[in-house]
Order: C-alpha cells, then structure tokens, then sequence
C-alpha cells in the first residue's frame, strides 16, 4: 500500500506580500514630512548659531581693537572662527557686504557693523518651521 504525503510548497502568497508592502509605504507616508520638517527646523538652529557665533566674534574685535564706534568689520572676523570652519572659509573669502553660508544654500548673512547685530536673508525659506519670535535678537527677511 503506497502513502500519499501532500507536499506543500511553504512561502507567502501574492496577497500577504502586497499588503506588506501598503503597510510600510502608509508608515513611510507618514513618517517622511516629520523627517523634513525636523531636518529643516535643525537648519534653521544652525543659522541662529551661526549668527551667534558671528556676534561673539565681532565683539571680541571691537573690544580687541578697541572699537567704540560703529566701524566696519571687514575681513578682520577671520581670526576668530575655528580654522577650516564654514564660517572661516566664508570669511576668508568675502566678508564686506555679507556671507554665503555653503551648507544650506541661498542663506546670506549680513555682518554689518561693530555696533549693529549681524541678520540675515533666508528668503522666507523657514517660515513654515519657525516664526520671526525664533531669530530673535536677530532680524530675518
């Protein structure tokens, strides 16, 4: 007498594989613009540190070089950003009418004078992560 084994092929089925796949494209969907949003808030901190970081450096020029008056600053700031920094390439190359910051594009900074906080022009390009109460004591156009 032969014994009939049923051999059955183990695996998944076309429509186990296709709501796998719809599962992890609806957490993809709604996972993805809170990863933009908190990437492009972070952008946003770094500029404000940005800027303060170029405010430091003035006022350690004017009180270095005993500036009391509103005096351009120029090239001068270099010396006072960490070497190879983007902060110090940008200052070594232009300096007298603003910055271009070379990580997040499009971003000007303005030095302007020792007495004059530094702003800067970000297009209105984080307007929708932050408010203008978040550049402060900074302007932002």
């Amino acid at each position: 007498m032969k014994i009939q084994t049923q051999s059955r092929s183990k695996g998944f089925t076309l429509v186990e594989i296709m709501i796998v796949v719809a599962i992890i494209a609806l957490l993809a969907a709604i996972a993805v613009p809170g990863f933009l949003r908190a990437r492009k808030r972070s952008q946003a901190t770094t500029l404000l540190n940005d800027l303060r970081l170029i405010d430091n450096a003035k006022e350690q020029y004017a009180m270095e070089y005993m500036k009391v008056v509103a005096s351009p600053v120029g090239n001068d700031l270099k010396g006072y950003f960490k070497n190879s920094s983007i902060l110090y390439n940008a200052a070594s190359n232009d300096m007298g009418t603003g910055i271009l910051d070379g990580k997040i594009a499009g971003v000007q900074y303005f030095i302007n004078d020792t007495n004059t906080l530094p702003s800067i022009n970000t297009n209105g390009a984080f307007s929708d992560v932050c408010d203008s109460s978040f550049w402060s004591p900074y302007s932002s156009n």
